[in-house]
């Protein structure tokens, strides 16, 4: 392997997004460059940053010579694309619609209620205290776990993972939902059946090594 990074990484230590690319990196055997956004402090909206992403939204993903790409769903198929193995998604239609659906739910559903631009919208204009912030924030996180517990627990295709035996898209945005509920001490309702599947995938070096807490710029 080059001593030079694949690519550079745009994101931030506790971000569910970041946790999602780290992951798929990881998985395919890829480096990147880490340039930390610091969402607390608003870099995510500085002119520098917007000129990667008019979103101001983590993460963004370079490879030199090409644009930056940004939606870590975006990215994570991106990266199935050019290095197919591991595959993130399996090779049925079936099947890939699936574990597209498990990790929307996920991705698309339930993280963007919660993520800081929308926790201070409410804290700012909605007149959310810190208490209100984090009933929000655990409302729908167990709603969206809920969903997906169910689905996991009673459909036919999960198996070791979220589908089958394999690590898959639906396994990554899962644990990205669970690491963020982790880094916020949110208490939520039991889901076993994701718990199991969590625990052999944090089990990997490739969900080890993405932890939020592991990263720089974490809280020691």
């Amino acid at each position: 392997m080059s001593d030079t990074p694949d690519y550079a990484l745009y994101g931030f230590w506790r971000t569910s997004a970041t946790y999602r690319v780290r992951v798929a990196l990881n998985l395919k055997g890829l480096t990147a460059r880490e340039h930390d956004i610091n969402l607390d402090t608003g870099e995510q909206l500085s002119p520098e940053f917007l000129n990667i992403n008019p979103m101001g939204a983590i993460p963004a993903l370079v490879e030199t010579g090409h644009p930056p790409l940004t939606e870590s769903l975006a990215i994570l198929e991106f990266l199935d694309d050019t290095h197919p193995t591991p595959p993130l998604l399996p090779a049925d239609p079936h099947c890939r619609a699936r574990v597209r659906a498990i990790a929307q739910m996920l991705a698309v559903d339930t993280h963007p209620l919660i993520v800081p631009r929308v926790r201070k919208y409410l804290a700012g204009v909605g007149g959310f205290d810190d208490a209100a912030v984090k009933a929000w924030m655990t409302h729908w996180f167990a709603t969206g776990l809920a969903a997906v517990e169910k689905r996991l627990s009673s459909e036919p295709g999960t198996g070791t993972f979220c589908h089958g035996d394999a690590v898959t898209m639906a396994d990554i945005c899962l644990g990205s939902i669970t690491v963020l509920a982790r880094v916020n001490k949110l208490v939520l309702p039991p889901t076993p059946t994701i718990d199991a599947i969590m625990a052999r995938c944090e089990a990997t070096e490739a969900f080890a090594k993405a932890d939020p807490l592991k990263q720089a710029g974490a809280p020691v």
